[in-house]
């Protein structure tokens, strides 16, 4: 009986002839019911909780009977003893999945489940919220860019059923696709679009692996993108009509990656403020020791609050539409902090910290502070030199250049 090799389980060839056995339904079996390839494909309504198993035949059915209701007479018979088997409690974050006879059943719990012995094998599913990491993996950006991406993913089981029969290994599965959907998503991106639109990228690699994990009984509740360092900037496309080449600046050179392209937009910016020259660019080394000749007299941070509460109106609230923190260290060691909210009404600023989480934190001293609103500093400048620590979005903080306007105005 156990002497013969195994061999090979028949494929399925939709043009070769097939005749229906003794255990197998003749009407089942000439239904097109094999078009998943789906380890439950004899139970087409599965994800909607249909366990109705059309594919048996009648002498399979009758076997089955006559077994189930030998073990439930043996079961109650036996019972001080089998209660101690049989019985099993389910918990309300918890279902059971019942394989009877080798067939898939209704998932069972929360409470007291029967389980028959010999011919149930049984399976305890959590249904609470779970969570894993992607580490940081190397991605390959649409510009050419390179940078390190990694993903905090939170999901759960919502058909108990579909994650035992479907998956075999569902954690090992689940990350694996993860991984393979954040560097495929990401690939399509560039470099900028990564770091400005993170929430919406967010969203779509949820729909992304939502879409792949579903016929498993998985939902993805959130993803959380982790970003790494950036490895290689990216490559800029020669455009049909170059622009004059933008000489370097002192204390600004090898930039790569967001810091170039915050330096184009101020000098940019500041190019269209000043009168135009012919074939000739000036950039001015703010981090240079040398004393300038037109500078005006320092003001202390006070005065420079009251200056800007004075352009503060609904134009400007509705161009910037944000709220700053300001963490300013003085010359004496102390750290004082100071709010900016253009986010509604006329807007207001004043010392001490925001009733709400702010949208951007600067971090910074108070000359250097004064310096770069009454324009002797550029902003850019100072966080390439790590004089201007920016804690939220770049994007957003970029938006105070136009109060910053207004001042110098």
């Amino acid at each position: 009986m156990f002497g013969g090799s195994y061999q090979l389980l028949p494929q399925r060839d939709s043009s070769s002839q097939k005749t229906p056995g003794l255990f197998v339904d003749s009407h089942s079996f000439s239904q097109p019911s094999y078009s998943k390839g789906l380890s439950f494909d004899y139970i087409p309504k599965i994800s909607a909780n249909d366990f109705t198993d059309a594919s048996q035949g009648w002498l399979s059915w009758i076997c089955n009977l006559i077994v189930i209701f030998l073990v439930y007479i043996c079961t109650f018979i036996t019972f001080p003893v089998t209660g101690w088997f049989v019985l099993k409690t389910a918990p309300n974050y918890q279902r059971i999945v019942v394989f009877r006879l080798g067939r898939v059943r209704p998932p069972k719990g929360p409470g007291i489940v029967l389980v028959l012995p010999l011919v149930d094998q049984w399976q305890r599913v959590d249904l609470r919220t779970r969570a894993f990491n992607i580490p940081p993996c190397q991605v390959t950006t649409r510009d050419g860019g390179m940078l390190l991406v990694g993903a905090d993913i939170q999901f759960r089981i919502w058909n108990p059923v579909l994650s035992v029969v479907s998956v075999q290994d569902l954690n090992a599965s689940t990350r694996m696709t993860a991984q393979n959907a954040l560097t495929h998503s990401l690939a399509k991106k560039t470099v900028r679009e990564i770091q400005t639109e993170r929430v919406k990228l967010e969203e779509y690699l949820g729909m992304d692996i939502n879409e792949m994990t579903h016929p498993w009984g998985l939902e993805v509740d959130r993803v959380e993108l982790t970003f790494g360092s950036l490895l290689k900037g990216p490559e800029e496309a020669a455009p049909f009509a170059a622009p004059p080449p933008v000489p370097s600046a002192p204390g600004l050179d090898g930039l790569t990656g967001p810091l170039q392209q915050l330096a184009m937009h101020f000098l940019s910016h500041s190019g269209s403020s000043q009168p135009q020259q012919r074939d000739s660019l000036t950039i001015t080394d703010e981090l240079g020791t040398e004393s300038r000749a037109a500078v005006a007299a320092p003001v202390s941070v006070e005065e420079l609050l009251r200056g800007v509460q004075t352009h503060l109106s609904e134009t400007l609230v509705q161009q910037v539409g944000a709220c700053f923190q300001f963490e300013i260290s003085t010359a004496d060691g102390q750290q004082r902090q100071y709010y900016l909210d253009l986010s509604q009404g006329s807007g207001a600023a004043g010392p001490g910290a925001l009733c709400r989480e702010p949208d951007v934190t600067l971090s910074t001293s108070d000359c250097d502070l004064v310096d770069m609103f009454q324009g002797r500093l550029r902003p850019l400048a100072a966080y390439t030199s790590g004089r201007l620590r920016v804690l939220g979005d770049i994007k957003v903080a970029m938006k105070l250049e136009e109060l910053i306007k207004q001042l110098k105005k």
